[in-house]
């Protein structure tokens, strides 16, 4: 049996903290030859990135790959929209969930399985400020827990 390797490029934890995670799909995306090559560097941002269904396809926007240090004029827009692989009926699946209004398309992290690049991506909804309040006041008293264990 043949162990796939799976390796995290980017992570984006402020995602699990302003939304409340739905739904995820594991989604391929499509990269030129350097973005590809930075990816493996982890030069990867997913700050204020989002995805969008436009005709049929979807989309990543505002995900920041660095240009490839040793790349020449094949280097591309760091923050060009990317096109997510998916099937026919998760794309429609999704284009019907992102309709009913209120949900957003958020990628979660962005990992090599194997030597494929994949995003993973999740239908979410936005939470509201006293939610982040208490994941904070939650997240806080874990910290004290765990400190007095420790000692």
């Amino acid at each position: 049996m043949i162990e796939i390797i799976i390796k995290d490029i980017a992570i984006n934890r402020k995602a699990r903290f302003d939304y409340h995670i739905l739904e995820a799909y594991e989604t391929g995306i499509a990269l030129k030859g350097t973005e590809v090559k930075s990816a493996r560097e982890g030069q990867v941002t997913l700050k204020d990135s989002f995805g969008k269904v436009d005709n049929g396809e979807v989309f990543l926007y505002n995900m920041h790959i660095s240009p490839y240090s040793h790349g020449s004029f094949a280097n591309v827009d760091p923050t060009r929209k990317r096109k997510l692989l998916l099937h026919k009926n998760e794309i429609e699946r999704l284009t019907g969930k992102l309709s009913v209004g209120g949900l957003v398309l958020v990628p979660l992290k962005i990992y090599l399985k194997g030597n494929l690049v994949k995003v993973e991506i999740a239908l979410a909804k936005s939470k509201k400020n006293f939610d982040k309040r208490d994941a904070i006041k939650k997240r806080e008293v874990e910290r004290d827990i765990k400190r007095t264990l420790a000692q």
